[in-house]
């Protein structure tokens, strides 16, 4: 399949509420700046992917104004005042609809600092060629993509406590596939040090050794950026 026939939607937050279960060891800034760079992360992994865009729906102006420099379309927030994710997502997905027409569509996290190119490649072409799709994250309860191969069908996303359940019980099939970098969204200590020990990107390497990580950072541009991308 053509990657490019497929378009990212990504949901971001306000940056002062980001990831707080980190807040035992990194300070309100570094919280905010790590989600600043994983998220340029995986947008660079989703560009060298080909996939044919990528759009970050969210309320926050300075997440707005950093995915733009990556040569993503930033959108705004619906503000929902119930399921909040669910709802930004989908409304991304409407609007992405709207400027390409009947797209297929992929729901990633946003915090996936060690996702490989090659590992959406792969997904992409281990997925039915019709219908919903679902790749569970490292814990098997969370989602940490959502792919609908169809260009009129919803998004549907239903994100939150063991979503991916909920999404396999929605008749998404579950991907089976050695894709540790897609499935590893960092929200807490222990899966930041996990994605170090993968090898995370550019952007998250050179912030975690900015504020001192305790781990060393290894980071392979190779498998990451595609030649003459404006993302790497």
């Amino acid at each position: 399949m053509r990657p490019d026939s497929v378009h990212a939607v990504i949901a971001v937050k306000n940056l002062e509420r980001a990831k707080s279960r980190l807040a035992d060891r990194l300070p309100p800034a570094d919280r905010s700046r790590l989600v600043l760079a994983m998220l340029s992360d995986t947008v660079a992994a989703a560009a060298a992917a080909g996939l044919g865009s990528v759009t970050v729906v969210t309320p926050d102006a300075e997440v707005a104004g950093a995915v733009r420099t990556l040569g993503a379309h930033a959108h705004p927030d619906p503000a929902a005042p119930h399921d909040g994710l669910n709802a930004a997502l989908s409304d991304a997905a409407a609007a992405v609809r709207r400027r390409r027409g009947a797209v297929e569509l992929l729901a990633l996290q946003a915090d996936l600092p060690a996702l490989r190119a090659d590992e959406l490649h792969d997904m992409l072409n281990t997925a039915p060629p019709t219908g919903r799709s679902v790749v569970a994250d490292h814990t098997g309860h969370g989602t940490a993509a959502l792919l609908v191969r169809d260009g009129i069908a919803p998004l549907a996303p239903l994100f939150g406590p063991d979503s991916a359940r909920r999404h396999i019980d929605s008749g998404a099939k579950d991907l089976a596939g050695d894709w540790p970098g897609l499935r590893l969204d960092v929200d807490t200590a222990a899966d930041l040090s996990g994605a170090v020990a993968l090898g995370v990107g550019p952007a998250t390497a050179a912030l975690l050794d900015i504020i001192g990580w305790p781990r060393p950072v290894h980071t392979d541009l190779t498998w990451r950026c595609a030649a003459g991308s404006h993302v790497c």
